[in-house]
């Protein structure tokens, strides 16, 4: 069994921030595979079904990003899984709007929702990193992640959430530049301007 896990903040009020998109992507892989209802457990909303065969339990946890990793850990002990057995969906300022890196292990480089997930099951969990791009000032950057998609980015969001959710039972069988390359095939991420431009 897996347990793929969607970062983000609870309520409507953040429903459509960048640093949801965690919970935007489970939102969808339930949608997309007949997922059954979500409901309220482990801290959390979840949602029980399959992928690609395998049984998977979606999970937004409802702590707020800067406590994710209660809600996991309580999961996770529940059903008896090892950090392996773990996938957890995020933001990532590092990487340019649209493109995506799965990645096993490392450390949380400043974000909350991975640092608390490490304090309470360890690093050895597979992250799925969306990338929402940097607002160029770190003294943005909190403004940025807790503000809307803006109706440009809109335009790669929805093909790319749907991209990684038809594909995501290759991101559960562990075969992760598969599914890197098939995602991006099918949602490619926007022209980035160059510099100076």
């Amino acid at each position: 069994m897996k347990l793929i896990v969607g970062l983000g903040n609870p309520g409507t009020k953040y429903a459509g921030h960048r640093h949801n998109i965690g919970f935007m992507a489970v939102d969808e892989i339930a949608r997309v595979h007949g997922f059954g209802p979500w409901r309220k457990k482990f801290q959390g909303e979840v949602a029980e079904g399959a992928v690609g065969g395998e049984k998977a339990l979606l999970l937004k946890p409802a702590t707020y990003m800067n406590e994710s990793g209660r809600a996991v850990a309580e999961a996770a002990r529940f059903y008896k899984l090892s950090p392996q057995d773990v996938i957890v969906i995020h933001d990532e300022l590092d990487l340019a709007p649209g493109r995506i890196r799965v990645k096993s292990g490392g450390g949380h480089a400043g974000h909350n929702g991975l640092r608390s997930i490490i304090a309470h099951i360890g690093a050895d969990f597979h992250r799925l990193r969306m990338g929402i791009g940097h607002p160029g000032d770190r003294n943005r950057v909190h403004g940025y992640v807790l503000s809307d998609f803006s109706k440009a980015e809109q335009a790669w969001l929805g093909p790319l959430l749907e991209a990684v959710a038809r594909h995501v039972p290759l991101l559960v069988a562990g075969r992760f530049s598969d599914f890197a390359s098939k995602v991006t095939m099918d949602a490619p991420p926007p022209a980035q301007p160059q510099r100076g431009e």
